[in-house]
């Protein structure tokens, strides 16, 4: 067991109130705490994905309605950005994401004990929104007590939480189900939660600055650059490829392909492993060969994935399914890299607050959406290949990204 003195770094503090950075391997204490909240807050988001078919039959709902779930919880995590600058505001960054772990919890909790259909949609937006607070205060208090050379491996760190999720969500649903429902499955993610964000509030570290409010002057200044626009694009592709397929890929594999549901969320479970591993190596890849260059990589080979799981069948498919994720994976720890040098360090915060959400809003709830509708209208596997041809457009507007080159590194 790692003792508490391992996973505590003491905050030291400028005449700003802003800690000074320090080297990746001075702040891993730091990193890997808020990394492992990352991936109980991601878990707890995406394990509706696999147990979705069973939440369908009890409910009776069609294809584009359980699309629509992730759409509720999409929009949560929407209107995230302006409680999350408040809460950052009053209680420092610490303080937000110890309620964004204790809000996922107990809205995980409460799903045990809930039968109305409406009143599931609510509590998902509440999960969208206790998510929502994480990600802004995680991405401040790692490039504030960070050195800018050292981003890449702290941020890849922090982003392998989602993949992690990824081959988590699915294995837990084929283990337990033939033995647990779905809601005790849910309500034991919960409890896993509230433990771990009573052990944070007992020995982490990190964070103890305050956040920023979303005033009008840093808000213009965001959202007239037009680099700001295009990194909310970028992330929408990636985020769609990535839980945007993956929240209805178990239908997907079900109702057209003739997989069973336990086949289907191991082959989807194991399939994440590679990208799992890969997103270590993608920070350092980014260190050295660019964000821009690498994201327009990745997405330029995630597209074409996309769409060939869209069409192929048997072992291709099945390779498919295994290379796509590996690949995007790749994406994210260059892209909050990026759109930390999209303003100034005094608003990243603020940036991290909104830009994330907002692409999360078009990738994560309405790809699954159109997804579900195609599904149901059409077919799943052309609701694949339109998402796999949005996120072809990548590799261009890298081309018209442009990234601060700010030597004030540190800064809250």
């Amino acid at each position: 067991m790692i003792s508490p003195t391992v996973l505590t770094v003491d905050d030291h503090l400028d005449d700003d109130g802003c800690p000074a950075p320090v080297t990746f391997q001075e702040s891993i204490g730091i990193t890997v705490f808020l990394a492992w909240l990352f991936f109980l807050t991601f878990v707890g988001r995406i394990i509706f994905a696999p147990l979705m078919p069973a939440i369908e039959q009890e409910f009776g709902l069609s294809h584009s309605q359980a699309g629509s779930i992730f759409l509720m919880m999409s929009l949560g995590l929407f209107i995230a950005p302006v409680c999350s600058g408040i809460i950052s505001f009053k209680i420092n960054h610490r303080g937000a994401l110890f309620v964004s772990s204790l809000a996922m919890g107990l809205g995980l909790v409460s799903l045990g004990f809930i039968d109305s259909l409406l009143i599931i949609r609510l509590v998902m937006v509440i999960l969208g929104l206790a998510a929502g607070l994480h990600l802004p205060s995680a991405m401040a208090t790692i490039t504030a007590e960070v050195r800018r050379p050292d981003w890449g491996k702290a941020l890849g760190v922090h982003q392998s939480a989602p993949p992690l999720a990824f081959v988590s969500a699915p294995l837990i649903a084929a283990a337990l189900m033939g033995w647990l429902s779905w809601r005790t499955i849910v309500v034991l993610i919960g409890v896993l939660s509230l433990l771990s964000v009573m052990a944070y509030k007992g020995f982490g570290r990190g964070g103890a600055f305050p956040g920023r409010i979303p005033n009008f002057s840093i808000m213009k200044t965001i959202l007239t650059k037009s680099s700001f626009w295009i990194m909310i694009l970028l992330f929408s592709m990636a985020m769609g490829g990535t839980i945007g397929i993956y929240t209805m890929l178990p239908l997907f594999l079900m109702t057209e392909r003739g997989m069973d549901l336990t086949w289907a969320n191991t082959l989807l479970g194991l399939s994440q492993i590679s990208g799992l591993f890969v997103v270590f190596m993608a920070g350092w890849v980014t260190d050295h060969v660019g964000q821009k260059r690498t994201m327009a990589v990745v997405l330029l080979a995630g597209g074409i994935l996309t769409i060939l799981l869209g069409v192929l069948h048997g072992g291709w498919l099945v390779a498919a399914i295994f290379i796509q994720p590996a690949f995007l994976a790749s994406f994210f720890p260059g892209a909050f890299a990026a759109l930390s040098r999209i303003t100034p360090p005094n608003m990243r915060s603020v940036t991290n607050a909104i830009g994330p959400p907002s692409a999360f809003l078009l990738g994560g709830g309405l790809i699954p959406t159109f997804v579900g509708y195609m599904g149901e209208t059409y077919t799943f596997g052309l609701g694949l290949i339109l998402v796999g041809c949005y996120m072809l457009a990548g590799p261009i507007l890298t081309i018209f990204l442009k990234l601060g080159t700010y030597d004030d590194q540190g800064g809250c």
